[in-house]
Formats: C-alpha cells, sequence, structure tokens
C-alpha cells in the first residue's frame, strides 16, 4: 500500500490566519450585503419578507372558515409576496447583484414593490370583511396590514431616492462633446 500523507501541501493550519473568532462572521460578510439597495431601504425590505411570511403563517393556521374565498386570496397574495420578498432580498442582498442588471433589477423592484402592496391591503380589506374573527385570523389581518403599510413606506422611498437621483444627474454638469465655435 502506498503511505502517502492524507492532506496535500494546499492545506492550511488550523491556527492559520483566517481560522479563529469571528471567521464565520467575516465570511459571511464577503457573501450577504445589507447595504443594498439602500441603507434605509434594506431592512424594509427585510421587514416585508418577515411580514409577509408571518401573514402567511398566520393564516395557515386558521382550521374553519364559514366564507374561504377572503381566506383563499389573502393565503395567495401572502405567499406570493413572501416568494417575491425573498426573491428581491436575495438578489439584493447577496453577490447575485453584481452579476445582474441592475437597472433591471430596480426597474423590477419598482413595479414589485407597489403592486404587491396594493394586492397585499386589498387582500387584508377582503380577509377582514370575510373573516369569522378567530385569533388566527385576526392576527393574520392585522399582519397583511402591517405588511401593506411597510410595501407603501418603501415605495415611497423608493420614489424619493429616485427622483433624487434624477435631479443629482441633472444638476451635474456635463462635457462638451462638440467644439462651440464649429
Amino acid at each position: 500500500m502506498d503511505q502517502r500523507p492524507v492532506y496535500g501541501p494546499t492545506t492550511e493550519d488550523a491556527s492559520g490566519p483566517g481560522n479563529g473568532p469571528g471567521r464565520g462572521a467575516r465570511a459571511l460578510s464577503g457573501y450577504f450585503f445589507l447595504d443594498r439597495p439602500s441603507p434605509r431601504r434594506a431592512p424594509l425590505k427585510l421587514a416585508e419578507l418577515v411580514l409577509s411570511l408571518v401573514a402567511f403563517i398566520c393564516e395557515e393556521i386558521v382550521s374553519h372558515c364559514t366564507q374561504c374565498g377572503g381566506l383563499y386570496f389573502f393565503e395567495f397574495i401572502s405567499c406570493s409576496a413572501s416568494l417575491l420578498s425573498l426573491l428581491v432580498v436575495i438578489i439584493y442582498c447577496t453577490s447575485l447583484y453584481d452579476k445582474v442588471d441592475k437597472d433591471k433589477v430596480a426597474k423590477s423592484d419598482f413595479f414589485i414593490t407597489p403592486i404587491t402592496g396594493l394586492l397585499f391591503l386589498i387582500a387584508s380589506i377582503v380577509f377582514a370583511c370575510t373573516s369569522d374573527g378567530t385569533s388566527p385570523e385576526t392576527a393574520a389581518i392585522v399582519f397583511g396590514f402591517l405588511t401593506s403599510f411597510v410595501f407603501t413606506i418603501d415605495f415611497g422611498l423608493l420614489n424619493f431616492e429616485r427622483k433624487s437621483q434624477t435631479r443629482k444627474s441633472e444638476s451635474t454638469p456635463r462635457a462638451l462633446t462638440q467644439p462651440l465655435n464649429a
């Protein structure tokens, strides 16, 4: 039998510079970024994800309903909002953002945020009108309204940032491309 060493020369010693306390946080910080889309909107994106997921979970706890149409509509919207929010958070907060077209991501976010917020508001109103008033239904409705409120705030900040970027780009002087006395 061949008696070669198990570890090759490229293996680092356990006491190397990259190991030790805090290694996981540094490794995570290289792959997960909380400063996109902006420092003000990133917490809102996470809140949208968490609140829509909690609304969906609360709705799933409901065991009986007399008018189930509102419940099913709320279930569809809250599940869709959770998945869309998860997708947006994954794109913004990982290195995947560097690999996709940033203009398309911003444009998608510009349309996804208000539409999802509006549909969540409509679903919450419909569910509130058709619910039986049980505790899980009430919790789901409250989280539904909170989620639609957070989506509205996020869309407001998105519009504000877009307008301020437009003003900055209009106010910056541009270099002349043609001679003045041509």
